[in-house]
């Protein structure tokens, strides 16, 4: 594994030698085209996929999943246990916490699954301190919690978001606009819809060529870099919202604690005496994007307390049903729905009706 590490040593040292300009970008390009290969096969060695760590493969239950990723020592294990009511073992030294502690909190009707992860240290990315499970584990969950020390965070947030890209894992950013397709002949194909400043087609051509693609088409929707070509033809990239946590604030003063909330996607908090928590589960739930729908038997009031939850890219009436059963749509007729998705109170739909926050919804079945 050390010549893997070796050649990514190189490679970042020849990248930091390099001067940016018009002339060097290919050869950056396909610098960073062979840093993202040899970062894949750190992830995954040749012989097969990676050994899997004891303790950290944990179900995924409930609706969504939540990773608290940090150094350790940071409050990790205070917050899940202040959280969710789960003992997590804390201690005044680091890496009290081993494996993956699992916790459950229900809020807003939707059962929220949370993960206390390791500490992971600089490095994890190369399987330093047991880094690379843990940031295996980070990949499957729908949002990531980084838990800073708030008296060091800006140092901390730099390095674990180098570890976590590092490893193919994206916050906060959507996926590039990018067509990319295959073909069998007929030569790279470069489309561009807005003027760019990076990649040209000798750039592209340089890239696509460490990945022996010799022949695909290519449409860039935006001003592009090469960093977005290389997600895009890796395509193991993992888009995940993530919120900072800035933990400790009982030990700065009120003026640091106005310049701390300027940071975006942050929320100060202190793990020890509950502070601010509300503020955290708000922040959370706006991050999840989940809606709620209520079902409603027939001749009956709707039942409010234990609504279905979908995730807002996937809730159209179909969604809705086969997450209840899969076999409702065999028999499923039409379904009517009351809320703010349509106009009509009640309104009949049928099955690629597009649910919103907290409607209603009854199903009929054919006789």
């Amino acid at each position: 594994m050390s010549t893997v590490l070796d050649k990514i040593a190189q490679i970042e040292a020849e990248m930091a030698r390099t001067q940016k300009n018009k002339a060097t970008a290919g050869h950056l390009g396909l610098l960073k085209a062979r840093l993202a290969k040899l970062r894949r096969e750190l992830i995954t060695p040749k012989g097969g996929a990676g050994a899997t760590g004891d303790g950290f493969d944990v179900a995924k239950t409930g609706d969504a999943r939540i990773g608290f990723v940090g150094f350790p020592s940071v409050g990790k294990s205070t917050l899940l246990t202040n959280l969710a009511g789960v003992y997590s073992e804390v201690a005044a030294y680091e890496f009290t916490t081993l494996t993956t502690v699992p916790g459950c909190i229900k809020y807003k009707g939707a059962k929220i699954q949370l993960l206390d992860l390791p500490g992971i240290i600089e490095g994890a990315k190369d399987g330093k301190g047991r880094g690379r499970q843990v940031i295996a584990v980070a990949r499957t969950c729908s949002l990531i919690f980084i838990v800073l020390d708030v008296l060091k965070p800006l140092g901390h947030k730099k390095i674990i978001e180098k570890e976590l890209e590092g490893f193919g894992l994206r916050l906060n950013k959507q996926p590039p606009n990018i067509v990319f397709r295959r073909k069998d002949k007929g030569g790279i194909n470069l489309q561009t819809m807005v003027p760019q400043t990076e990649l040209d087609l000798d750039t592209v051509k340089t890239i696509l060529s460490e990945y022996r693609i010799h022949n695909a088409d290519i449409t860039l929707r935006y001003d592009a870099n090469a960093d977005d070509l290389i997600d895009v033809v890796e395509g193991n990239r993992v888009y995940v919202p993530c919120i900072y946590l800035l933990n400790k604030i009982d030990q700065i003063s009120i003026e640091e604690l106005d310049l701390v909330w300027k940071i975006p996607h942050c929320v100060p908090i202190s793990a020890h005496h509950k502070w601010n928590f509300d503020d955290l589960l708000e922040k959370m739930w706006e991050y999840l994007k989940l809606i709620r729908i209520y079902t409603k038997p027939k001749g009956q009031l709707p039942d409010y307390n234990s609504p279905v939850v979908l995730s807002s890219d996937h809730r159209s009436l179909e969604d809705f049903c086969n997450k209840i059963h899969r076999t409702i749509m065999k028999e499923f007729k039409y379904g009517l729905v009351w809320g703010s998705s349509v106009r009509h109170q009640p309104q009949k739909v049928g099955k690629d009706h597009v649910l919103e926050d907290e409607d209603v919804v009854q199903i009929v079945k054919k006789v």
